[in-house]
């Protein structure tokens, strides 16, 4: 049995290494929250939410560490993700 739940244990976490590369760029200015919360690591549904509501209340954030100003969002997420948080459109990026 010991044997088996070693191999399980491998698999998951294979499988979480597979979905935290696989994570991809993610607008959080245009973004629903299921998307968020698909995209970015440590960011469930109830986060994403969050993040949804803050923008509609304060209107887009500027860069990816105004992320942090949401409650449950600390610097620490911000860093894990910050190639995948993106503010803006890249048509307004070669400008």
């Amino acid at each position: 049995m010991t044997e088996l739940r070693k191999l399980a244990a491998a698999f998951v976490l294979i499988f979480a290494v597979i979905g935290a590369a696989l994570a991809g760029p993610v607008n959080i200015n245009t973004a629903d929250a299921e998307t968020i919360s698909a995209e970015l690591q440590g960011v469930g549904i109830s986060k994403a939410i969050a993040i949804v509501e803050y923008r509609k209340l304060h209107g887009p954030f500027k860069t990816a560490d105004d992320l942090a100003l949401v409650k449950g969002i600390g610097a620490r997420t911000v860093e894990i993700n910050r190639k995948n948080i993106l503010v803006d459109s890249p048509a307004s990026r070669s400008k």
